[in-house]
C-alpha cells in the first residue's frame, strides 16, 4: 500500500461524494472493406502494417488483478444485493467485467491478526485466533475471495504488510521497525523469525481450511518505508536471512504455496533484493510496486521466476475520471504504463491497488459513493488486457514501423488470440494486421474499444482471411482485437479424422534425467486416425517436496508435427519440443500430478522418449 510519496501518511476513510459527469456524444461508426473509422477523425493515407507471429514467444502470464485491503472487501460486502452483485461483477465477471484473475489480500498483523496477543516469547506455543465461518474474518477479505472464487479466480496472493508489533525491534506492528533476530535486529524477547515464519504458514492454512489456498505469501510490503500504518523495515540481507527460515518451512508445510520477495517500492529497488535471494530455491516469486520505479526493463537475475507488478496507483485524494489529458490519473496514461510493463519488463502479472474503494480517489480503479459505482478509464485501460488475455497465456511478437502504435499480443490456452493496441497519436491509422503460427487462416476478429466516448464497446466484427484484417485504429484510442473462430484450439481438441473406434493405450514412462529431474512424464494415446493421433501427458511430482514449475522435453520423429497442445506453453526448435506448464497447473505437491494433451499429425502413434524436469 502506497498512500503517499512523503513518509508522513494518513489512512483517509471519510466518504467523498463521486463526481460524475455525464456527457452524452454522438458518434457515427462506418465499416467498410473491413475498416472501422470514427467520425471526426482523419484516417491515414496509407495503411501501417502489424506483423504477429505466435511461433516467438515470450513470458507467460499469471493473471491480473487489484487489492480490497485495508476494509475495501468489507465495503463491498456491506452493500445491498444488486449493488454487491454488480461490484463482484465488475472485478470478477469476464462476461460484463474486467475478469480480474489474482486477488491480493492483506494478512493482518494487529489486533484482527491471527496471533493478537503475544504467546510469551518465541518459543512459546502459538495463541492463534480464526472464524473461517465468519465474514467480516480478514477484514472482508476472505469472504471476497469466497465470491471471487465462485467467478473462477484461483490465484490468491496473501501478503503481510507486518509482523506482530511484538516480534520486532520497536514494538509496534506500525511505524517501521525490524523482525527481532534478522541481522543487525536485536531484541531482548528474543529470536522471533521462526515464530513469524511459523505465523505466515498458519495464516496460509487456514485460508486453505477455507477452500482458499494461497498461490503465494509475501511476508512485508514497501521495506524501505516506515509509515504510520503497518509497516516493516528489511534489508536487502534481512530478506535473504528471514527467507531462507520462511522458504523452508512453507516447504515442510506441504502446501502448494510460494514464498515471494519482497513488495518493494520500485523496480529501481527490486533488484537488490532479488540478488540477494536468487539463490534460495525457495522463493517463487517477485513482487515490486511501481511508485518509486516503474516496471519497463526486464529484471536480470531472476533464475526464471515470474515477476509480478503487485501494487500501483495514484495517490491523489481528488477522484478523477478522464480518458485523454497528460495527468497520471487519466485512462490513456495507465494503457501505456500496461503496455510498456508487458512488453518492456515482461511482467508475468499486472496489479492495480484497489479495485473499489468508498473514499472514491484516484487509488482506486471504480468509485463507490453510497451504492453508486463509478469505473473510471483506469479500469477500462485495466480490463482491456484482463478480460481476454486469461490466466496461461503467453505473449507473442508484435511488431510495426509506425511509433504511434503501442501493440502486444496473445495467445491464450485455448488458441484464441488477443491484439492490444494503443494508438497515442492524434490521427486515426488505416492497419493492416498478419497473424502467422496461430495455426489459422481465418477466424472472426472482434474489437473493443475504449477512449474519450467508449469503454470497451463492442465494435461491428472484422473478417480475417488468409491470416489477415484490415481496420483503422481511432486517434488516442485503445482496442482489444479478440481472434476466435477458425484461430481457435478447443478444448477438447477437434480431431481432424474419425478416430479409431477401440483407441489405442500406450503408457510409456520417460527416463529419469540425469542429476534427478524432481519429476516424471508418461503419456498415453487417446485417439488415433490416418495420419495422426491424440495423446495426453502426465507430468507427476516424484519427491517428498513441492515443485513450482516443470518442463517436458522431447525430440520429434522425422514425419511428426504439433498441429494442437493445451494446458501447456508449447515451444518448436526444429525437431525440438519444449513444453512448460501454464500458471495455474505449475505448483505440485508430493506426488501431485497435472496433465497436457496434444495432437500429432504423421508418424506413427508415440512420443520419443520424455525428460522431465523441475526447478
Amino acid at each position: 500500500m502506497r498512500l503517499s510519496l512523503t513518509r508522513e501518511v494518513t489512512l483517509r476513510t471519510t466518504s467523498r461524494r463521486t463526481r460524475t459527469v455525464r456527457a452524452t456524444a454522438v458518434v457515427a461508426c462506418l465499416v467498410t472493406a473491413g475498416y472501422l473509422v470514427l467520425s471526426g477523425q482523419l484516417p491515414a493515407s496509407a495503411a501501417s502494417a502489424v506483423s504477429v507471429n505466435a511461433g516467438t514467444t515470450y513470458q507467460s502470464i499469471d493473471g491480473f488483478g487489484v487489492s480490497e485491503a485495508f476494509g475495501q472487501a468489507n465495503s463491498i460486502r456491506n452493500l445491498g444485493g444488486t449493488a454487491r452483485k454488480q461490484a463482484l461483477d465488475l472485478l470478477f465477471s469476464t462476461a460484463n467485467g474486467a475478469g480480474f484473475s489474482i486477488l491480493r489480500s492483506l494478512i493482518p498483523s494487529g489486533s484482527d491478526s491471527i496471533e493478537p496477543t503475544s504467546p510469551g516469547g518465541p518459543t512459546a506455543t502459538p495463541k492463534y485466533v480464526w472464524d473461517g465461518s465468519n465474514d467480516a474474518t480478514d477484514q472482508g477479505q476472505l469472504w471476497l475471495a469466497k465470491q471471487a472464487k465462485t467467478y473462477g479466480v484461483t490465484n490468491f496472493y496473501n501478503n503481510a504488510w507486518s509482523a506482530p508489533g511484538y516480534m520486532k525491534t520497536n514494538g509496534s506492528e506500525s511505524n517501521g521497525g525490524s523482525l527481532c533476530g534478522t541481522p543487525g535486529a536485536s531484541c531482548g524477547s528474543g529470536d522471533w523469525r521462526q515464530a513469524y515464519a511459523n505465523y505466515l504458514v498458519q495464516h496460509a492454512k487456514f485460508w486453505s481450511s477455507a477452500g482458499l489456498t494461497p498461490s503465494a505469501v509475501g511476508f512485508v510490503n514497501e521495506p524501505t518505508l516506515t509509515t504510520s500504518y503497518s509497516s516493516m523495515l528489511v534489508t536487502n540481507s534481512q530478506a535473504a536471512d528471514f527467507l531462507s527460515v520462511f522458504g523452508r518451512t512453507m516447504r515442510a508445510s506441504g502446501l502448494p504455496t510460494r514464498v515471494s520477495c519482497c513488495e518493494a517500492l520500485g523496480f529501481n529497488q527490486l533488484p537488490g533484493y532479488v540478488n540477494a535471494v536468487t539463490s534460495n530455491a525457495d522463493v517463487g516469486l517477485l513482487t515490486s510496486h511501481g511508485y518509486s520505479g516503474a516496471p519497463t526493463t526486464p529484471v536480470a537475475n531472476t533464475g526464471g521466476r515470474p515477476v509480478w507488478e503487485s501494487e500501483w496507483s495514484i495517490n491523489g485524494n481528488t477522484w478523477t475520471n478522464v480518458w485523454d489529458s497528460t495527468g497520471e490519473a487519466s485512462g490513456i496514461t495507465w494503457a501505456q504504463r500496461i503496455h510498456n510493463a508487458m512488453t518492456g519488463a515482461n511482467l508475468n502479472a499486472f496489479l492495480y491497488w484497489w479495485g473499489i474503494s468508498a473514499t472514491s480517489h484516484d487509488s482506486s480503479l471504480i468509485g463507490l459513493s453510497g451504492s453508486t459505482l463509478t469505473p473510471s478509464k483506469r479500469y477500462y485501460a485495466l480490463a482491456n488486457y484482463s478480460r481476454f488475455i486469461r490466466p496461461g497465456a503467453v505473449r507473442i511478437a508484435a511488431t510495426g514501423a509506425d511509433s504511434n502504435l503501442k501493440t502486444s499480443a496473445y495467445r491464450n490456452s485455448d488458441g484464441s488470440v488477443v491484439i492490444v493496441t494503443l494508438n497515442t497519436g492524434t490521427n486515426a491509422i488505416a492497419t493492416d494486421y498478419s497473424v502467422s503460427g496461430a495455426g489459422a487462416a481465418s477466424g472472426t476478429v472482434t474489437p473493443y474499444l475504449t477512449n474519450g466516448s467508449n469503454s470497451m464497446a463492442t465494435q461491428p466484427a472484422l473478417p480475417m482471411s488468409a491470416g489477415r484484417f484490415s481496420t483503422t485504429v481511432p486517434a488516442r484510442s485503445l482496442v482489444s482485437y479478440v481472434i476466435k473462430g477458425g484461430a481457435v484450439v478447443t478444448t477438447p481438441p477437434t480431431i481432424p479424422t474419425t478416430p479409431s473406434s477401440s483407441p489405442t493405450t500406450s503408457p510409456t514412462t520417460s527416463p529419469p534425467p540425469s542429476g534427478g529431474s524432481g519429476c516424471a512424464a508418461t503419456y498415453a494415446i487417446t485417439n488415433t486416425w490416418t495420419g495422426g493421433f491424440q495423446a495426453d501427458v502426465t507430468v507427476t511430482n516424484n519427491t517428498p517436496a513441492v515443485v513450482n514449475g516443470w518442463t517436458v522435453r522431447w525430440t520429434l520423429p522425422g514425419g511428426q508435427t504439433i498441429s494442437q497442445l493445451w494446458n501447456g506453453t508449447l515451444s518448436v526448435d526444429g525437431g525440438n519440443v519444449t513444453v512448460r506448464n501454464v500458471s495455474w497447473n505449475g505448483s505440485l505437491g508430493a506426488g501431485a500430478s497435472a496433465t497436457f494433451g496434444l495432437i500429432v499429425n504423421g508418424g506413427s502413434p508415440s512420443i520419443a522418449p520424455l525428460v522431465c524436469s523441475s526447478p
